[in-house]
């Protein structure tokens, strides 16, 4: 089936949950077989593109239920990625998603895994006293969505999560900011708006914040998410900046969710994967890899009163075209 797992080596539950959502993606995989292979046996051991390949193949071609990541975790260990610690799945993402772009040779290459998983939106700044405005382009790997709003009362469903993430914010008191035109601090509005998704979107749901007292609380609430996602009927025109071209690809259905069960300071990571040769969802538990189907799926929604249950912490979803 594809679907094989991986032996938990060290507390590496959130390392073997994000490697099955990247190597779960054929359109990934597509483009890890055509890395150009190391020379020498040290930069092999050390390149983190070579290493994932090493471990695909190994998992295609072996017939064990479940293989070990070892190598690949030693050589992420030269980067400071740890085992026997928490580590925190949407930071270990972008953490492996830097080293396969700062490690992947082939420019082309580059573009193409840019195309697969980068967000581009437009940042806008604009001065309520007078017409002065600044905009900025910037990406992002992942759209980090709040699910409190600013008076902290829980948002409760995915698309609300999303309508606030783009909503404009007032810049009042001791937010202002200075206006070149008008010489002083003034009140501004911040907003942020869509320029472009990619094939594959990967969403935070931002379950861990801090407390006053610098503790780190989860946020277990209710969640649900859908399985079919069109942002033209969540966001307006004006959280938009993109052509009716781009908009038209803005159909997604989802692929993979990480989901988080436990503490903050003692917790254990899962994957549930959709598999996009066989449309079957695969629950992906370190070594232990079943079939599962969408109401499993949906128990990752959270609830407030299961603190300890298992709650989605990561959404990947893919667009529609390439399922």
């Amino acid at each position: 089936t594809g679907a094989i797992g991986l032996y938990n080596i060290g507390q590496s539950c959130c390392l073997n949950s994000v490697l099955q959502v990247f190597l779960m993606n054929i359109h990934f995989t597509g483009i890890l077989r055509r890395i150009t292979v190391p020379s020498r046996d040290i930069q092999k051991r050390k390149n983190v593109p070579y290493q994932m390949l090493l471990l695909l193949e190994e998992m295609q071609c072996g017939k064990q239920k479940a293989v070990s990541p070892t190598a690949l975790a030693c050589c992420l260990s030269t980067y400071r990625v740890k085992l026997f610690v928490q580590h925190d799945a949407a930071q270990l993402f972008l953490t492996l998603w830097n080293l396969i772009m700062d490690q992947m040779k082939r420019p082309e290459l580059v573009e193409e895994l840019s195309d697969l998983y980068v967000i581009c939106v437009q940042e806008h700044l604009a001065c309520q006293k007078c017409s002065f405005e600044t905009k900025r382009n910037s990406s992002m790997l992942t759209l980090p969505l709040p699910v409190l709003d600013s008076n902290s009362y829980m948002l409760t469903a995915l698309e609300d999560c999303l309508q606030y993430f783009f909503h404009p914010e007032e810049l009042t008191d001791h937010n202002m900011c200075f206006c070149k035109q008008c010489g002083r601090k003034t009140p501004f509005l911040q907003s942020m708006k869509l320029v472009h998704l990619p094939q594959t979107l990967t969403i935070h749901l931002k379950r861990f914040c801090f407390e006053e007292s610098a503790h780190i609380h989860k946020l277990s609430h209710y969640l649900p998410f859908p399985q079919d996602l069109d942002f033209n009927a969540v966001l307006t025109e004006n959280q938009c900046q993109a052509d009716d071209n781009e908009k038209a690809a803005w159909q997604y259905e989802l692929f993979a969710v990480v989901a988080h069960s436990g503490s903050t300071s003692c917790g254990h990571y899962c994957a549930y994967i959709r598999s996009l040769t066989e449309c079957k969802w695969y629950c992906f538990n370190d070594s232990e890899v079943c079939q599962v189907s969408w109401d499993d799926v949906k128990c990752t929604y959270g609830h407030s009163n299961l603190h300890w249950g298992e709650t989605a912490y990561l959404l990947i979803y893919m667009k529609k075209h390439l399922q």
